[in-house]
């Protein structure tokens, strides 16, 4: 999604009233220049160093404006500084200013062309080094810190751009130089703003000083010209906004409804230039925009036209780009008109006047433990009475506190001056400290997703994989000598991997026919499961599938979503391990992009629920979990063990009958400390080389192919399933009991109930006898194939709850392993 300066469009403007003149009559503040009067209005700060505010109508910070209008103008000065800097932009880096000039640095570094971004910022950041700090006398809060991820950042000796919205003095300008020069000297600086409204003095005063430095400093503005201030107009202006300022007292705001967007923000690309944004970065996100616009318009009520996305102070680019991604999924003429702006920490004050540029005022309080200034108020300008049908409220997730959602706070400030408050959060991003802090690691994102092709044969849309590439590390061993490795050391079987299965000619016709005649019921199974699911969380509902056996299932009911409501639900894959419990690093990072109470865990189907009880302890061991729901969707629920299912019949799902080659070509999930670190993803591999074998794009394309002729069979199994008991009856637990009992074996963990249970047995272990239900069929033509080609005995019997059961004989336990994962001792 890339959007130029040929969006830029200029704002509209009451023909008849400049939004200065209400300050220009009663103070005698006048400007001077050509274009100045249609980019800028006046209103009076509340601030003891200065008396005006210069009210940009196309930065997008007090002044609601069209996204295309404040990103097209920045592009466009990025674009004019590309051509400044010649054969030298592709060196340059580009700086913008707190709060205000974030969001139009980023946008002019976007025109600049490929080259990273950084800003400055209000916000402390314990460990990290300091790359820069300097003054901004005249703003409410004076202080700037740069704080590079990369220190480097800031040591190049290519162009240095400097952004802000306005030169009122030049003296912010001055003041970055000096102390960035005298930590990286350079050659040339271009300073960029909207409008350049500099005395003479001040003039003269930069270039003198650029020359004391023996650098070259342009400067580059839409709009340049002087503003004049009469004697006295600083006392003047105190008395008026004393005179005009409403009681500091608020009315109770009661906490208002407000629904939750998630965006799915791509893993690893900064919520802005704080800690630095790079090409790559801006590379991932623009590819990210038009799902993330598509989610927002989805979200918005029927009939909301007139929109408004909201960002909160630092946070101006994320907001900037999401309304225009917002504007962009809709048709034109059909669509949404948004508009942009931000919060700020600026105190102003607010007229209702056509001549005044600051028209009404919200008052909230921070939100996000700020640590910098005396003050704890925060403003929106120009929302209260702009008849806004919606507005998205877009924030970091530092910023997504107690205080945001209070009595009072800023949601509660936003409802009654809008249909609809919508809130999405961006992941705040958590800079790894540089070596100057004893860390080694540059610009490294904090782990995100693996995605095909690069990891899997999955489209990257389908799943986010949250594991650790070890695609280059020798897991694999001989089921036998794996096996004997267990049982003389102890070690776990999620330590490593068996040898993957490779299919006869007469297996893989075999898997083909029963796909071919089951890819119907599959359909049936995957829509109603999918449905219970969206009945049960919502459109916002996140799949979580447990790798790798519920992946595919996870990306049949994300096909199901999209194709039946329009959805584009998140899916990511994790890992869970028996005894070991389910990935914590995982579940922090789905707590940090998602709200915990919309993840759905899915899995193929169940055995005894051996795995669904793991899920329960695991999340109930760790206190900052609470907020994740300990339940698995599945597909087929023989055992008895979950309550959201698509059927509880026992039938074979082909995709238990491979491996790797019908599951994107991932490896079963691997935890050893020698492989992972603390914080790090559960590993898999990636088995590049068997491509010519991979058949998981025929698998979710014949199983898709069916969904529409299961459509009907789908309502009608789905208005059954919520109309009765759907309580987990562990009736599978109890039975495995019974056969452990009965065949002599004297641990459940030995039986392996289920089709797909039986078939792992076969592919992964080294089994007993399998006993089949008398009479399945064709459901278990693989299973008897498999048994025949190991040379394991079929056994048919009676009062059997599942189609067939594979059995692990005690004192032959290669491939066995008990609760905790280990093998089982012989007897």
């Amino acid at each position: 999604m890339k959007f130029t300066g040929e969006d830029r469009h200029r704002p509209a403007a009451d023909a008849t009233t400049w939004p200065g003149q209400w300050v220009a009559d009663r103070l005698g503040i006048a400007l001077h220049g050509e274009d100045l009067p249609g980019l800028l209005g006046l209103a009076l700060r509340r601030n003891p160093r200065r008396a005006h505010l210069l009210v940009s109508n196309v930065l997008g910070k007090h002044v609601p404006q069209r996204p295309g209008t404040v990103y097209g103008h920045a592009y466009g000065l990025g674009r004019r500084v590309g051509e400044l800097l010649g054969e030298d932009a592709g060196r340059a880096l580009v700086v913008g200013y707190a709060e205000t000039a974030t969001g139009l640095g980023h946008a002019v570094a976007d025109g600049v062309g490929p080259v990273p971004y950084l800003h400055s910022t209000r916000r402390e950041v314990p460990g990290l080094a300091t790359g820069g700090a300097f003054e901004e006398e005249h703003s409410h809060a004076t202080g700037h810190l740069l704080l590079p991820e990369d220190p480097e950042l800031l040591a190049g000796t290519g162009p240095l751009v400097l952004v802000d919205d306005e030169f009122s003095t030049g003296q912010t300008v001055l003041n970055t130089i000096r102390d960035l020069h005298a930590r990286h000297p350079r050659d040339r600086y271009a300073v960029v703003a909207l409008t350049d409204v500099r005395a003479p003095a001040d003039h003269a005063r930069l270039a003198a000083f650029a020359a004391e430095l023996g650098a070259r400093v342009d400067v580059l503005s839409l709009a340049a010209g002087t503003v004049t201030l009469p004697d006295g107009v600083l006392a003047a202006a105190q008395s008026l906004v004393a005179e005009l300022s409403p009681p500091a007292d608020l009315p109770a705001a009661p906490a208002a409804a407000v629904r939750r967007v998630g965006l799915d923000w791509p893993a690893g690309v900064p919520d802005g230039g704080r800690h630095g944004f790079l090409p790559a970065h801006r590379a991932a996100l623009e590819a990210a925009l038009p799902a993330m616009g598509r989610r927002l318009a989805e979200a918005l009520p029927a009939g909301a036209r007139r929109v408004l996305v909201l960002g909160t102070e630092e946070l101006m680019y994320a907001p900037l780009r999401l309304a225009q991604a917002l504007e962009a999924a809709r048709a034109p003429g059909a669509g949404v008109e948004a508009y942009f702006s931000t919060t700020t920490r600026s105190p102003v004050l607010a007229v209702d006047d056509p001549g005044y540029a600051i028209r009404s005022r919200l008052v909230f309080p921070a939100h996000d433990d700020p640590a910098d200034d005396g003050s704890r108020e925060r403003y929106a300008y120009n929302v209260a009475g702009a008849g806004f049908d919606a507005v998205v409220c877009v924030t970091d997730s530092a910023g997504d506190t107690p205080a945001l959602h209070a009595p009072g706070g800023l949601l509660a400030r936003l409802a009654p001056h809008t249909g609809a408050v919508l809130l999405a959060v961006v992941p705040t991003y958590e800079p790894s400290p540089s070596p100057a802090n004893g860390n080694h690691g540059l610009m490294s994102a904090t782990p995100g997703p693996l995605r095909g092709p690069a990891f899997g044969s999955y489209a990257a849309d389908e799943v986010g994989w949250l594991l650790k590439d070890l695609s280059d590390v020798p897991l694999e061993a001989p089921t036998e000598e794996r096996e004997e490795a267990i049982q003389s050391g102890g070690a776990h079987y999620a330590e490593s991997l068996p040898v993957e299965y490779q299919p006869s000619a007469a297996y893989q016709d075999l898997f083909r026919a029963a796909l071919e005649t089951s890819a119907g019921r599959i359909a049936r199974a995957v829509g109603a499961v999918t449905e219970l699911v969206l009945a049960e969380r919502g459109p916002d509902a996140v799949l979580v599938s447990l790798a790798r056996a519920g992946t595919p299932v996870g990306v049949l009911m994300r096909r199901w979503a999209r194709r039946a409501h329009g959805l584009e639900l998140p899916h990511y894959a994790v890992s869970i391990v028996r005894g070991r419990g389910i990935d914590p690093a995982a579940l922090r990072w789905l707590a940090a992009h998602h709200d915990p109470a919309d993840c759905v865990f899915v899995d193929g189907w169940t055995g005894k629920g051996a795995i669904t009880r793991e899920l329960a302890d695991a999340i109930g061991a760790f206190p900052e979990f609470a907020r994740f729901r300990p339940e698995i969707a599945v597909l087929a629920d023989p055992g008895g063990c979950v309550s959201t299912y698509g059927t509880r019949d026992d039938f074979l799902i082909p995709s238990a009958c491979l491996n790797s080659t019908v599951s994107g070509l991932v490896s079963r999930t691997v935890l050893r400390a020698d492989l992972i670190g603390p914080g790090e993803f559960h590993g898999a591999k990636f088995y590049r080389e068997l491509a010519g074998s991979d058949v998981s794009g025929l698998f979710l394309d014949t199983v898709t192919a069916a969904f529409d002729a299961a459509a009907d069979d789908v309502a009608r199994d789905v208005k059954a399933l919520r109309a009765q008991d759907r309580s987990p009856t562990w009736a599978g637990w109890a039975a495995v009991e019974r056969i452990s009992e009965e065949y002599g074996i004297g641990d459940v963990n030995l039986v392996k109930p289920g089709v797909g249970e039986t078939t792992r047995v076969l592919l992964r272990r080294v089994p007993w006898k399998i006993l089949a239900s008398r009479g399945a069929g064709a459901d278990l033509d693989h299973v008897r194939l498999l048994a025949e080609q190991r040379g394991v005995p079929v056994e048919e019997t009676d009062d059997l709850p599942y189609s067939c059961v594979g059995l692990i004989h005690p004192r032959y336990t290669r491939g066995a392993t008990g609760t905790d994962g280990k093998a089982v001792a012989g007897r």
